[in-house]
């Protein structure tokens, strides 16, 4: 097998007990938290006989590790449990959410990357008024919160300017341009900060980058400086910018759950949300293993990736 089959393999095998360790840290967080969910589901007919039966009939009163078993078990199999409120399946109520949470961190990331690269090579690359935008720009998206930055703009466009809708979705399939509009604000909400963090790690590649003897050999030949930047710099500085948009890829993930409950978005976030709200520990569980899952598979694409662009990785990884 070739040094790069090896990596995958490596990075697959490597995944598998990141996830396992992961379902106990979710099952066990989840059991853990005070409230009883037989309760928030009886509410007025939570009588010690009534909560004493449910529980027996959820498997509730088992202990924990026969719990997790059990839980675990239903996964292998796509069975995620099912809803204590609406007795629906989880995997179904997952299925339907999870399209709006991918296309919002997709859509979110697209973004960051389009705005935060092309600006920090070109902060790198002609200092000047560019570089003390990227500045202001990297200052503002590392010190304004996602949240605050949509309740402004909700007020600015949906309340003085009423150019875009407040909240609510559209599927993509069903009307595009109303999907987009929808989408318009939480994904400027979501995409600000990590602009920010993607200008920054491009603009400290770059700068590394050309102050290298080889860029410098590449001058003295004379060689047009826009090949230089875009064809020479920017694919040596690519490494460390593919990592950190991984990284912040799970970051999104995460600020997503927030975006989501502010714009009344129908993602996994707002099912979680919710979910916390009435203890309904069964669909948090599977939320939150979802989100991870997504994380953890992010990752391995982002090393991958990272390995294909600098052969030195690589083959250090499967050394």
């Amino acid at each position: 097998m070739s040094p790069r089959g090896r990596f995958i393999v490596r990075r697959l095998l490597l995944a598998i007990p990141v996830i396992v360790v992961m379902s106990i840290f979710v099952f066990l967080m989840i059991h853990l938290v005070p409230g009883d969910p037989v309760q928030t589901m009886l509410w007025f007919r939570a009588t010690p006989h009534n909560v004493a039966t449910v529980r027996e009939q959820l498997g509730l009163d088992r202990p924990l590790l026969a719990q997790y078993l059990t839980w675990a078990g239903g996964l292998l199999q796509g069975d995620f449990g099912q809803d204590f409120i609406s007795h629906a399946p989880v995997s179904t109520l997952l299925a339907q959410r999870l399209p709006v949470t991918i296309e919002l961190t997709l859509l979110s990331m697209t973004l960051a990357v389009l705005v935060g690269v092309p600006l920090g090579v070109r902060a790198a690359a002609r200092p000047g008024a560019v570089r003390h935008l990227s500045e202001g720009l990297v200052i503002a998206g590392i010190a304004i919160a996602d949240f605050w930055l949509g309740i402004m703009l909700v007020l600015l466009f949906a309340g003085i300017w009423q150019v875009l809708p407040p909240s609510g979705y559209v599927p993509l399939l069903k009307d595009p341009i109303q999907n987009l509009r929808y989408l318009a604000l939480p994904v400027v909400s979501l995409a600000f900060g990590e602009t920010a963090y993607i200008l920054r790690t491009t603009r400290g590649a770059m700068d590394e980058v050309l102050d290298t003897p080889y860029i410098s050999f590449l001058r003295a030949k004379g060689i047009r400086e826009r090949r230089i930047v875009y064809r020479h710099a920017l694919r040596n500085a690519a490494a460390p910018i593919v990592t950190v948009v991984g990284i912040q890829f799970g970051v999104l993930l995460g600020g997503a759950i927030v975006i989501e409950s502010l714009f009344a978005l129908p993602g996994v976030g707002r099912l979680i949300v919710t979910s916390i709200q009435q203890r309904n520990y069964v669909v948090v569980q599977g939320g939150v293993l979802v989100v991870a899952a997504l994380f953890i598979l992010v990752t391995l694409v982002t090393d991958v990736i990272v390995g294909w662009l600098d052969p030195r990785i690589e083959e250090g990884a499967a050394a």
